[in-house]
């Protein structure tokens, strides 16, 4: 385990000099959904701390969102047990969701929305000067492929932005640690695992088809995961189709949609679309390979 730990804390120190996710006093809270990537989060950023030359604080938050069931006393005694600072907010999102979602079709969009805003505001009660969630480097490469297969767009999620209105910076310090790892870590650790109910429930989703896609590819293409998170950070804008970045973009005219539909198919996007293809990967960010 110990050999897993380190690759893991080398894996965020080097996430973190890359994109100055953690800086002197900052003040992190850990979004905790009971699942094993936030766990996992949680507890390496206490040990990452120890490693920094300067000091930050940590406060976990769960939210409640009224799932027939949700044990919130399992998380609560955990944090308790290992002497987090914690807070638990309760918002019944999941009658929201049920109601307003017809049967069948993804939830994703609408909870993640309502999710969002509440923990933004959250943040912002507890003095929370970042948001780390527990995406990882899979999360980033299957959301770049959604977005290409489902959006027709070239986005990932960001190691680091700013929240649309200013007052919140989100931060992903597991975004070059592989899924697989972060199991085998959350499985050697004994963290108390809360699935999602909500979600977990509906079948084939496109995001379940993508990481089959890819784990299909890995036989035949080992390094696909490593290559396809290098290509987010190793943009070359002008040999893509977006005029705006061509040579004298800024006097060509957008893509029309009827020229975008020779290229791919456009319609409006569904609600599991809306729900990864919500921010942009800065390309300021992104000009050096991951």
């Amino acid at each position: 385990m110990a050999d897993l730990e380190q690759a893991l804390l080398r894996r965020i120190s080097r996430a973190n000099r890359r994109f100055q996710m953690i800086e002197p006093d900052d003040r992190v809270m850990v979004g905790i959904s009971g699942g094993k990537d936030s766990w996992a989060l949680l507890h390496l950023l206490r040990l990452y701390r120890k490693r920094l030359p300067f000091d930050f604080s940590i406060v976990a938050v769960n939210l409640d969102q009224g799932h027939p069931g949700f044990p919130a006393h399992v998380l609560r005694d955990y944090f308790e047990a290992e002497g987090y600072e914690y807070r638990i907010v309760e918002r019944d999102t999941y009658s929201v969701v049920k109601r307003e979602i017809p049967e069948g079709k993804a939830y994703c969009s609408l909870c993640s929305r309502l999710r969002r805003g509440i923990l933004y505001n959250t943040a912002v009660e507890l003095g929370a000067t970042k948001i780390a969630l527990g995406h990882h480097r899979d999360d980033l490469i299957e959301t770049l492929l959604l977005n290409q297969f489902f959006a027709g767009q070239l986005k990932s999620m960001a190691p680091k932005l700013s929240s649309d209105d200013g007052r919140n910076t989100i931060i992903r310090p597991l975004a070059l640690c592989g899924e697989a790892d972060i199991a085998a870590y959350a499985g050697m650790m004994g963290f108390p695992i809360v699935p999602c109910d909500l979600c977990g429930s509906q079948e084939n989703l496109r995001r379940q088809q993508v990481k089959a896609l890819i784990g299909s590819l890995e036989a035949s293409i080992p390094g696909i995961r490593e290559s396809l998170l290098a290509a987010a950070g190793n943009i070359k804008l002008s040999h893509l189709l977006d005029g705006r970045f061509l040579d004298g973009g800024e006097d060509r005219p957008e893509t029309t949609e009827s020229e975008l539909q020779v290229i791919a198919p456009l319609g409006e996007p569904s609600a599991e679309q809306a729900a990864v293809g919500d921010e942009l990967i800065p390309v300021s960010s992104l000009h050096r390979r991951l």
